[in-house]
């Protein structure tokens, strides 16, 4: 007992030392070992939480292209169809040609004056329906898969809602089948309500870029080129600045009734509030700068296009510089119309709009950021 006591009092100081290292020691092992936990813990959230963002984005990717599909084979076939036809009836060149024709057949029935004024308004007429079926497919297409888009994305949103993943969304309220209807039904305002003006408009611009030009005179791909253009540029200056957004869509929503069948209630206040609420969103894209770019570029490419096909044609596979006078040139411009208002799975121009670098990387980012207003 006497020897534990001196060892005690020996070496207590030495004890101590020493089970306060351990005690330390344990307890730092102890930190250590926790922190290494919640690391790894945060680690295995992370991983978690970057596969459900991956499949997010596959799922996003996904649906976009299923919705791009769905404008290509539902939305604008449909509303091609129809502006294809209103452009038919409304600017409609067969009584000049018959009676150019019958005039041919029996020169005793037109006078030379006659006659020049006939293929004077021929000339311009044509050109005008070969613009202005070159603007309005241009912008029509473009305008449906802003629409798909917009319209795609809320859908999407409201599925990850229901499938519980809204906390890797925003929030939105959701989108019922009558305001689906009449909000892919607006496309055919263009068609319904626009035609008259955008007619009267084309043709003044025209006929201003066409009046000094002679049907004797010399057509080239370049003179045709700069008199597309300069139609093209005079109609887009003249109008108020958002004048052709005022084409496209109408100004106030709610005054607005599209021409098609729906079961819905259009007086419900909850359904025109939302209709507006995508008909806005729509309004605010088309007027962004990033739009007037794309629309620059699309008809840039259409209009190349389009010269490349008359006057390569026309030509027979020669020389396109070598030209024509634009009396002979007038039957192309007068066929190349309907040409490209041609259902969207045989159309070209279409088909050439859709592939066109900026117009593809537009409509990636529209879907990926679309705002919430």
């Amino acid at each position: 007992m006497f020897s534990v006591r001196d060892f005690w009092r020996r070496h207590r100081r030495k004890i101590f030392v020493s089970v306060g290292v351990f005690g330390s020691g344990y307890l730092l092992y102890k930190l250590y070992d926790a922190h290494r936990r919640r690391l790894d813990d945060l680690e295995r959230e992370l991983a978690v939480q970057r596969e459900n963002e991956e499949l997010i984005k596959a799922q996003m990717q996904a649906h976009f292209e299923s919705i791009q599909r769905i404008a290509d084979t539902t939305t604008l076939p449909h509303s091609m169809l129809y502006l294809s036809g209103r452009i038919a009836e409304e600017l409609d060149l067969s009584h000049l040609t018959e009676r150019l024709m019958k005039g041919k057949g029996q020169p005793n029935t037109l006078t030379p004056s006659e006659k020049l004024e006939l293929w004077d308004r021929l000339k311009i007429l044509s050109f005008t329906r070969m613009v202005l079926s070159l603007w309005a497919m241009t912008m029509l297409s473009l305008y449906i898969r802003v629409q798909v888009n917009i319209l795609g994305r809320h859908l999407y949103i409201d599925t990850a809602r229901g499938g519980g993943s809204s906390h890797l969304l925003e929030e939105a309220d959701p989108i019922d089948r009558h305001d689906q209807q009449k909000f892919l039904a607006s496309a055919d305002f263009l068609s319904n309500y626009s035609i008259p003006a955008l007619i009267s408009n084309m043709h003044a611009a025209a006929a201003e870029v066409l009046k000094g030009k002679q049907l004797r005179d010399v057509f080239n791909s370049m003179v045709l080129h700069g008199t597309i253009m300069q139609i093209l540029d005079l109609f887009i200056s003249t109008g108020k600045p958002h004048n052709l957004v005022d084409y496209l869509m109408p100004d106030d929503t709610k005054s607005y009734k599209p021409a098609s069948p729906s079961n819905g209630d259009s007086s419900t206040p909850a359904d025109v509030t939302k209709f507006d609420q995508l008909m806005v969103e729509t309004r605010a894209v088309l007027s962004s700068a990033e739009f007037i770019n794309v629309i620059d570029v699309s008809l840039r490419t259409v209009v190349d296009a389009v010269v490349e096909d008359m006057m390569g044609v026309q030509l027979g596979g020669g020389s396109p510089s070598s030209g024509m006078v634009l009396a002979k040139l007038l039957p192309r411009v007068a066929q190349m119309g309907p040409l490209l208002l041609e259902e969207p799975s045989k159309n070209r121009f279409i088909q050439i709009i859709q592939k066109a670098p900026e117009v593809e990387f537009f409509f990636t980012l529209l879907y990926a950021n679309m705002p919430t207003l």
